[in-house]
């Protein structure tokens, strides 16, 4: 008779990377054999070829127009002939685009400043695809002296008025309790005012751009993975300053926060300056100058109104004011220089996402002893909102 150990063996484990890899191994095999194999009709395309051509760009040079264009749709598109105002001319640049790709088609033509030009593509299958121009006018150069002029009005438009807005900070600090709670407020009906005027124009440019890839998804997309982004940023920084044992540092950390919304929002502002410029709007970049100058001048007073209980050096002060204004620079430049409407979409869905986060971080500031908002919180709600719409009108005056 044989002893028994009286222990059972325990059959070895696979690793735990071989339990994830293996149901993506079989969905990729079943893909591959449906791919070679074939199954009945899979593959077959019966009609006329499916032909979606957006414009996404058009640049004006002397005796020449440019259009950039993309196939948004599953099938191979081919540009055959172009007219100017119901007159056909050749064209360079032509060939087949597949599907998401890109092509700039060059026009010799020569246009007359500030008049109207109606552009049509006709595709091999005979479909037509309408570039209007509405008044044409020379495209400028992107060179380094038009990129500095871009970062020029990047920092008047960001960094000077965003600084101008913190030297309300001694103020602040000479205020009692009750008044913070309603710049606090203040700050944040500003910033829902800020969302949702991104919102809206972010939902524009998407609409505009290749619907291929995303259309306006992609506003929502940025903004889920900014408001992600930060809420974990924030976890961390809290957790590293509870094993610290600091105090006293939520104010610059929620400041910090507002910053951050506010850049990604003067991001968006930056662009839409840098795209008027390059397509010629030069009156309407001229208003967008002056109108977000004076427009982000009270985004300084809610940088600083987290900092009214606390103490900060003009080193962090200037830090707060930089990571505000200072991505206005960078707007401008992608807007004269990359514009994609794909891009500006997921970047006008960062800014959305960015101020959600802060106005979650600041709520809980703004209610009173006893738990709930009072007649304060709510009159700064209604003032932030009203300053944000009465400096925006100067923007589309």
């Amino acid at each position: 008779m044989e002893a028994g150990t009286g222990r059972d063996v325990a059959p070895p484990r696979a690793p735990a990377w071989l339990l994830g890899a293996a149901p993506l191994a079989l969905l990729a095999l079943a893909v591959a054999l449906l791919v070679t194999v074939g199954a009945p009709g899979l593959g077959d395309r019966n009609g006329a070829p499916v032909e979606e051509l957006a414009v996404e760009r058009t640049q004006m040079e002397p005796g020449e127009i440019a259009l950039t264009v993309r196939n948004e749709g599953p099938d191979p598109v081919s540009v055959e002939q172009v007219s100017v105002n119901d007159a056909y001319y050749p064209f360079s640049g032509g060939g087949e685009i597949g599907r998401l790709g890109s092509a700039t088609l060059t026009i010799p033509y020569p246009w007359i400043e500030g008049e109207a030009y109606e552009v049509f593509l006709l595709t091999s299958s005979g479909a037509t695809v309408e570039a209007a121009i509405d008044a044409a006018a020379e495209s400028p150069a992107v060179d380094p002296g038009f990129l500095g002029l871009m970062a020029l009005l990047g920092i008047y438009v960001g960094v000077i008025p965003v600084a101008i807005g913190m030297l309300w900070l001694p103020l602040l600090r000479r205020s009692g309790p009750h008044l913070v709670r309603g710049l606090l407020a203040f700050t944040v009906g500003l910033l829902a005012f800020l969302g949702v005027d991104a919102l809206l124009e972010g939902l524009e440019v998407a609409g505009a751009g290749p619907q291929a890839l995303g259309g306006t998804a992609l506003v929502l997309l940025g903004a889920v993975v900014s408001y992600l982004l930060l809420a974990w940023a924030d976890a961390g920084m809290r957790s590293r300053r509870r094993r610290a044992g600091a105090r006293g540092a939520p104010g610059f950390q929620l400041a910090m926060l507002v910053a951050i919304g506010i850049g990604l929002h003067n991001l968006g502002e930056g662009i839409l300056i840098g795209s008027a410029y390059t397509a010629g709007a030069l009156a309407l970049g001229s208003f967008l100058v002056v109108g977000f100058a004076i427009h982000n001048t009270t985004e300084g007073l809610a940088i600083v109104a987290p900092l009214a209980e606390s103490r900060v050096s003009v080193r962090r002060l200037s830090a707060l004011g930089l990571v505000a204004g200072a991505p206005a620079v960078l707007g401008a430049w992608i807007g004269a220089s990359i514009f994609n409407p794909s891009l500006v979409s997921v970047l006008f869905g960062l800014g959305i996402g960015a101020i959600a986060q802060v106005i979650v971080q600041i709520w809980p500031g703004v209610r009173s002893s006893s738990g709930q908002p009072d007649g304060t919180v709510y009159g700064g709600l209604i003032l932030g909102a009203l300053v944000m719409y009465a400096t925006g009108l100067l923007i589309s005056a």
